[in-house]
Parts: C-alpha cells; sequence; structure tokens
C-alpha cells in the first residue's frame, strides 16, 4: 500500500505491468504462429484499431469506424473471452484508457471515465450512451447518482451484439453528455445470427445465476428472447442484490430495410455497503464492515419499447421511436441512524429519423432530426431509521423536452485524403416545477451548436494518420437552473433562478494513427487536448454559472499482435499529462480525480483439447497516480496503485460450453472506486479474489 503522504511511485504500475508480463506468457505457453488446429478462427480478443483492412477506412461512410477519431469495436466473440460477472461494465475491461465500473453498491449506474472526464457522482456522465439509437444518459436524476448517469443493469451479455466506443465529440449523430466521446450499443438478432441456449453460473459471494436465450426463425420474422435472473450477496456485509432482465426483439428484413421492435423489462431490490475510511482501515478497521453500520438500500424498475429501421446498405432512411416508464431508488447512508434517499419516477419518449446518401464512391452524407420528452418526479429526501422525515433536499417536477438536428458528411478529396465534417444544433425546453422552494420554479430555454470537423490521410500504404477538431456539450441541471438550498420542508419560502446558465461545451482536438508496420501487428495512437470555457461551477450558494475553465490532455498508445489463428496479445498505456480546473474557486483543489496513468494487457490462446477446444484468457488492468485532495487547509494526496488480473478458461464441446473464470485484485484496501474527502480517502473495498463457474448448453 503507498503512502498517502506521498506520490506513488512511479514504479509501482511498473511492477505490475511486469507481473502481467508473466500471465501473457504463461497463457501463451506453447502457442506458435501456425494456425489453429481446432477450425475457424477466432475473432481478436478485441477489436481497438478503428479500422478496416485495406482502403476502407478512408472509404466514405456513415458508421463509427469511418470517423477520422480512435474508435474501438467490442464484438459479441470478444464479450465471450471477459469475465462479465455481476457488472455489465466489465464489458469495457480492454478499451485503452477507460475505467468503468459499477460501485458495488447495487444498481446504481455504470461509472464510464475516459480522457481525464471525472465521472465521481454522476455514474456515465460526460459520455453519451446509445442503445439501438435511444439516449441512455437520464438528465437531472435524483437517485443517487446526478446529472446526466447511464443505467445499463438492465442489459445482460446474452443482449448485445456490438458496442462501438467513439474517443471525443467527433461525431453529430450523438447529443447530450458527449463531451469525453460515445458509445452506441447494437443488441443481437434472433435467428441464424443467434444460437438458442440456457446457462447457469456460480461465483464467489452468494452469485448465483440462471438464464435463457431463444431464437428462431417464424416465417420472415426473427424472435430473440432472452430471460435473465441474477441474485448475489456482497463481499461487503449486508449488500446483496437480486435483479431480473427480460428482452425480447422481432426483427424483419423488408425491401431494403431491417426493421426491429424490442420490449424490455428490467426489475431490482438492492442494498449496499456504502464507503470505508481508508485511514480507519489502516487502524484496524474490519475491510468487510458496513459504512456507519447502517446498509444503503434502492430498488430499480425498467420497461420499454423501441421501434428500429435501418438499411441494409449504406444510403437509405432509419428511425427510432421508443416509450419508457423509468423509476430507480436509492437511499445512501450519511449517519449512524440517517439515510438520504433519492428517487425518480420518469416517462421518457422520444424518437430519431434522418436519411443517408451516397454520391459514388466519394462522398457521402447523413442527416437527422430528433427529440425526446422526459416527464416525472426527481427527490432527495431524508431519511431517519429507515422511515421519511418532513426534510427534503430537493423535489422537483420535470418537464423536459429537448430537440435537434444533426448533419455529418464524408469527402474523399483524392485517393489518399478523406474529408469529414458534421454539426448539431439542440434546444431546451424545461418546465422546472421546485416543490421545495416553489418561488423557484421556472421555464428555461436554452440552445447549443456543436460543430465537428476532420481529415485521414493515408500517409503510408499501412498507415493512416487522422486529425479532428470537435465541440461536444451537455446539459445544465434542473438543479443548477432551480437550486434548492439547504435541506427543509416542501414549500418553503424563498429560492432563486438562474435564467441565464448555458450548456457547458467543449472544444476537443485530436491527432492520432493507425498502422500495421508487419504481418500480425497493428499499432493505435493518439494524443489529444480538451478545452472547455463554460465549466458549470457552483460560484455561492445556490449560484451557478457557466464561468468554471478545465483543460485535458493526454495521449493513448494501443499495439496488438495476432501472428495467426491461435494466439493474440495486447497491450496499452492511457497517460493523462493534464485534467484540471484552470479557476479553481478559493480554498478547493485544481487537479480533477482522474488516474494519470492506465494500463492494460492481455493475451488470448485457443487450440483444441481432446474432442473439444479450449480458450484461455488473462488480463491485467492498472490505475496509478489519482489525486485527490483532504484536511484543512487541502493538501493532495493520490489514491493508491489498483491492480486487477483476471483470467479465464473456456471449454467448448458439441453442445456443451463451459467456463471458469477468476478475479484477483491482490492490493489490500485498494479500489479503483475511491473518493477524497477532508478527513481521507474513502473506498468502495473488493475482494481479494473472486471465481465464477459456467455452463452452457446450446440447442
Amino acid at each position: 500500500m503507498a503512502s498517502l503522504n506521498r506520490r506513488t511511485p512511479p514504479s509501482r504500475p511498473a511492477r505490475a505491468i511486469s507481473r502481467a508480463a508473466f500471465v501473457t506468457l504463461a497463457l501463451a505457453g506453447h502457442a506458435t504462429a501456425g494456425d489453429d488446429p481446432a477450425g475457424p478462427a477466432p475473432a481478436q480478443v478485441v477489436e481497438i484499431r478503428g479500422t478496416r483492412a485495406g482502403d476502407e477506412r478512408i472509404d466514405p461512410g456513415a458508421g463509427a469506424r469511418s470517423l477520422p477519431g480512435t474508435v474501438t469495436t467490442i464484438t459479441a466473440d470478444d464479450i465471450a473471452t471477459l469475465n462479465v460477472g455481476r457488472d455489465i461494465s466489465n464489458i469495457f475491461q480492454r478499451v485503452p484508457g477507460v475505467v468503468a465500473n459499477n460501485i458495488d453498491q447495487g444498481d446504481t449506474g455504470n461509472g464510464f471515465r475516459m480522457r481525464g472526464f471525472a465521472t465521481q457522482g454522476t455514474h456515465g456522465a460526460d459520455t453519451a450512451i446509445y442503445i439501438d439509437g435511444v439516449p441512455q444518459n437520464i438528465p437531472s436524476s435524483q437517485g443517487g447518482a446526478g446529472h446526466g448517469p447511464a443505467f445499463l443493469e438492465w442489459m445482460t451479455a446474452d443482449m448485445i451484439d456490438t458496442v462501438e466506443v467513439v474517443k471525443g465529440p467527433v461525431s453529430a449523430l450523438y447529443g447530450d453528455q458527449n463531451r469525453a466521446g460515445a458509445i452506441a450499443i447494437a443488441t443481437r438478432e434472433g435467428g441464424a445470427a443467434t444460437p438458442s441456449s440456457a446457462a447457469v453460473a456460480l461465483a464467489s459471494h452468494g452469485s448465483r445465476r440462471a438464464s435463457l436465450t431463444l431464437s428462431g426463425d417464424y416465417g420472415a420474422v426473427r424472435s430473440l428472447l432472452v430471460a435473465d435472473r441474477h441474485r448475489m450477496d456482497g463481499f461487503r456485509h449486508g449488500a446483496g442484490n437480486d435483479r431480473a432482465n427480460l428482452f425480447w426483439k422481432l426483427s424483419a428484413t423488408i425491401g431494403d430495410g431491417i426493421y426491429s421492435l424490442r420490449a424490455s423489462y428490467y426489475r431490482s431490490e438492492y442494498s449496499g455497503a456504502g464507503y470505508l475510511s481508508l485511514p480507519a482501515m489502516e487502524a484496524g478497521l474490519d475491510p468487510h464492515a458496513t459504512q456507519y453500520g447502517l446498509p444503503g438500500f434502492g430498488d430499480a424498475h425498467r420497461k420499454s419499447l423501441v421501434f428500429n429501421r435501418r438499411a441494409t446498405g449504406d444510403a437509405g432512411w432509419f428511425a427510432t421511436a421508443y416509450a419508457e416508464d423509468f423509476e430507480r431508488s436509492r437511499a445512501i447512508a450519511t449517519s449512524t441512524t440517517q439515510h438520504t434517499f433519492g428517487y425518480d419516477d420518469r416517462r421518457i419518449h422520444g424518437a430519431r429519423a434522418g436519411n443517408t446518401w451516397t454520391f459514388g464512391e466519394r462522398a457521402v452524407l447523413t442527416a437527422g432530426l430528433e427529440g425526446r420528452v422526459d416527464r416525472g418526479d426527481a427527490l432527495r429526501q431524508q431519511y431517519r431509521n429507515g422511515q421519511p422525515t418532513a426534510s427534503y433536499v430537493n423535489s422537483q417536477d420535470l418537464d423536459l423536452v429537448t430537440y435537434g438536428a444533426f448533419a455529418q458528411g464524408q469527402y474523399r478529396a483524392a485517393r489518399e485524403l478523406k474529408l469529414h465534417a458534421g454539426a448539431r444544433y439542440d434546444r431546451f425546453d424545461y418546465d422546472l416545477g421546485n416543490r421545495k422552494l416553489p418561488a423557484a420554479s421556472t421555464g428555461y430555454r436554452g440552445a447549443v451548436f456543436t460543430p465537428k470537423y476532420g481529415a485521414i490521410w493515408t500517409a503510408l500504404p499501412d498507415m493512416e494518420v487522422f486529425a479532428n477538431v470537435a465541440q461536444g456539450f451537455r446539459s445544465p441541471a434542473a438543479e443548477q437552473i432551480s437550486p434548492s438550498g439547504n435541506p427543509g420542508p416542501l414549500g418553503a419560502p424563498g429560492g432563486r433562478i438562474n435564467p441565464g446558465i448555458a450548456p457547458s461545451k467543449v472544444r476537443s482536438h485530436d491527432l492520432g494513427i493507425n498502422a500495421r508496420p508487419a504481418a500480425g501487428w497493428n499499432v493505435a495512437a493518439a494524443v489529444y487536448h480538451i478545452e472547455n470555457d463554460d465549466e458549470i461551477v457552483n460560484t455561492a450558494p445556490d449560484v451557478f454559472l457557466a464561468s468554471g475553465r478545465t483543460t485535458r490532455r493526454g495521449f493513448e498508445l494501443d499495439l496488438r499482435y495476432q501472428p495467426g489463428r491461435a494466439f493474440s496479445t495486447y497491450l496499452s498505456y492511457g497517460r493523462i499529462l493534464r485534467a484540471r480546473l484552470d479557476n479553481p474557486l478559493p480554498g478547493s483543489g485544481a487537479l480533477l480525480s482522474v488516474p494519470a496513468h492506465t494500463w492494460k494487457a492481455g493475451a488470448q490462446y485457443r487450440a483444441a483439447a481432446g474432442p473439444g477446444k479450449l480458450t484461455l484468457n488473462g488480463d491485467v488492468y492498472v490505475t496509478a497516480r489519482n489525486p485527490y485532495y483532504m484536511s484543512v487547509p487541502l493538501a493532495r494526496r493520490d489514491m493508491p496503485t489498483f491492480v486487477r488480473y483476471n483470467v479465464k478458461a473456456g471449454y467448448d464441446a458439441g453442445n456443451v460450453q463451459a467456463s471458469l473464470a477468476a478475479t484477483l485484485q491482490p492490493h489490500r484496501f485498494a479500489s479503483d472506486i475511491a473518493y477524497g474527502t477532508a478527513a481521507g480517502l474513502v473506498v468502495s473495498t473488493v475482494p481479494k479474489a473472486q471465481v465464477e463457474a459456467a455452463l452452457r448448453y446450446f440447442f
């Protein structure tokens, strides 16, 4: 454990990576560059290049992989080799420079940090997340998660076809929260594309799971039904979760379009053990303990219906329409007798439609419109001894209407050069009813314009250079427009309105390469510089202004090597050189709490073994030099280096698939889920070892 009185020595992540080398070598074993004797070529560990073979990257296209930026694609085959376990955030564990996690306090959202954007307390904000064209970020959430969180627990790995992670706001197809970047998830279809199966899994700390996937063709209609039930206890005392997921998708190809209709239902009841003080644990506090001896609690219910139409080829019209009933609560312990209970009860519906035109092989243009209506209640109430009191932190009746237009095009100006341009125009039409301070009830009208520019140049036959300058935005939160003051009863006098607050915009600059220097090698690298001249900050009690300035700067390097069909390996490094407030308020820290170093490495080996096929995967993940502030006056410290190893062995024989996986986190008290406070660092402790065994039968 690194001392909190000095910076984490730089040798710590280096030593962790050296240990990872032993994992890689052990998995490599007798791997050779020859063909896999067991049959067809497997997918790579994860497709990180953001490219396609040959000239396809420089060809004009409407998809994410044609963008002049860093794009990571994760496939269903990739996900099958991961230790996803109880946290769907684990599907991102091999993406360079990304810190993704659930805080193990129940279904409280999916934290996603990259490029120096910190999501402490916001659980996924600053990254726009879409699933089948439906935005997942929830504005002005009070269910214990802040403004713009994403809740992906309604998904399971069996539902996912592909995931595309776009670094930076370079794509005009994604709107609110697209500052660090965007994630586009596509769900699977039924029929021949997906086999039917039944699976069971048992894991450490009382985790037991059963899932069923039914896939079939019924005439021209393809059907996919996924049912999943997951119960788990926690590593900590008083923690646990009971979750049920149901997903049904019907798809059909009609003419030049693929039409789908999907419905989903999700329910969860959970309790969480809260955070523990690192100084207290070092003094002897049990890391299994519950914060204040009072577990948090909550539940969630989510029902959705989504219609989609997409073209079968590069050109054609697309449309999405959706409706959702979203309800979520989370109670966080604040003392030995008190909780703060957050609650969202929202009804959300919206639509998106547009068209893509191609002009020979030289150009492509996509344009469209979208709108979203979000109505319901958002509140935080104080509970004492498990019972609600008359004291509220806030309580708002929300009527949030957003709509906008987007356009994006690419033009191949020469054989070696492709130009990219796009723009969005988004408007906000809010009516905010402040039940706590009725005088602060208000309407809000705002708008934001965000252009994007970029280019890809084939500098060498096996190397592309890309660059982009793009703007992204984050909408203002209801609490920033209509603050609620100190905790108290509903209907209190007074109140303040901040009608002039504007959306927070960033300007991002990227420069990178994608290269294939030799057979089996892929190299990707990018540097970025992000400026935010109007970060929303709290300058005085109940006064929010778009006046804070932040700067983020860093680089990422990713190496992939696959000499043959049997073996592949990767190593990535993300370095944040600057992530800070440029004009911090007096008495506050300037550095943002994000790790300066993020290392990821791993290997995969597949071979015939007896009547079936054996697949071995090993991964290591390291974050280091994550700053925080404590004490009065403030003193800067660094969080302990966090190291996680994942290993997984899978065996396929006939219709049966078995797997055994382990997650090892050897540093005592360390966690990638930690917060700095005036009294010191608080962490959500994790077990040193977790094991999962799973069995799946295909039919």
